[in-house]
């Protein structure tokens, strides 16, 4: 957005308009949201792109999931209404069929879904014209699990490290709120916090917590026969809430007490204390613009994608160790 606070003081609503469009999107788009925070004058989604799932769709439900992120509208301005004939209709014309199917595999055609209309609402209220969001969109390429737990981290303590919230759960407009107000809706946030320290009758409660949530669910659990893919495999929830509440103190005062619960986090990970402190720190110095085109934890990724690209060297958003 530009940099103005034009979703602060007086505007706050507009966060919630971005964060319902988030919710419509992510059941149109071949595109899983894995985390997001809005901010008074800036958006930061985490989002993985699904080309195999756009691919699987029927033409009527490429044609449905796209008039839902994109209402047809007449000359005037007014939404047509969708009925059964216009889906068939529009399902026979097989090379619109797979615009669309290519489009909803697209994060051009994610973000723009996601800024157009809610540009227009802003600008509306405003009774103005022009452009609402500063730039088009920055995106980094998340490489492997420990880049990708930082990355969630970074995005959903956002308002912590801006002294806006003073927990994760209490920061509203971001992804980890939503799943710790899922688990409260269910009554399952002590069986996450649970599992998050270990116990393994506490995991099995839990386990499926996330699966019928909009969000990507933290842990993939297909392996245990479920359909719907994680982020990441045998991470559960409650590790996760385990290791962004030791990150917001890092966000807050940088050191925290570490755990045998959150050492062994970070040593699934291939991470320590200390390494996942300098990266965390190095990721909020930053501010809200951060530099590279990837992300990775180790060189050894890097190097492996350097060389699928025959390139010498790839930018690295935080640093990595050695592998």
């Amino acid at each position: 957005m530009w940099r103005a606070l034009l979703c602060g003081e007086g505007y706050g609503h507009r966060k919630q308009w971005i964060e319902d469009r988030l919710e419509l999107l992510a059941g149109c788009f071949a595109v899983s949201v894995c985390g997001f925070a809005v901010m008074d004058n800036q958006l930061h989604v985490l989002v993985r792109l699904d080309p195999d799932q756009a691919a699987k769709l029927s033409y009527e439900e490429v044609v449905r999931r796209w008039v839902k992120a994109y209402s047809p509208k007449t000359l005037q301005g007014e939404e047509i209404e969708i009925n059964q004939a216009c889906i068939d209709h529009q399902r026979q014309d097989e090379k619109k069929v797979a615009a669309m199917r290519e489009r909803l595999a697209s994060l051009r055609w994610f973000m723009k879904a996601l800024k157009e209309p809610l540009a227009r609402l802003a600008n509306k209220e405003d009774d103005c014209r022009g452009t609402f969001w500063e730039s088009r969109y920055k995106s980094i390429a998340i490489l492997d699990d420990e880049a990708l737990l930082a990355t969630c981290a970074y995005v959903d303590l956002n308002p912590v490290a801006a002294g806006i919230a003073a927990a994760p759960e209490t920061s509203r407009h971001t992804s980890v709120r939503q799943r710790v107000q899922l688990a409260k809706a269910k009554g399952q946030l002590d069986d996450l916090k649970a599992a998050g320290r270990g116990s393994v009758a506490a995991s099995q409660t839990a386990n499926d917590l996330e699966l019928d949530h909009w969000l990507c669910p933290l842990e993939d659990r297909r392996r245990w026969g479920t359909d719907r893919e994680g982020m990441m495999e045998s991470f559960s929830l409650g590790s996760y809430l385990l290791l962004v509440d030791y990150t917001s103190r890092l966000c807050r005062s940088g050191k925290a007490r570490v755990g045998k619960e959150v050492s062994s986090i970070l040593e699934r990970i291939g991470s320590s204390a200390e390494i996942w402190s300098q990266r965390i720190q190095k990721m909020f110095a930053s501010g809200s613009r951060l530099n590279g085109t990837f992300f990775a934890g180790t060189r050894e990724r890097l190097r492996q994608l350097a060389v699928a690209r025959g390139v010498q060297h790839l930018d690295n958003l935080a640093g990595c160790h050695a592998s």
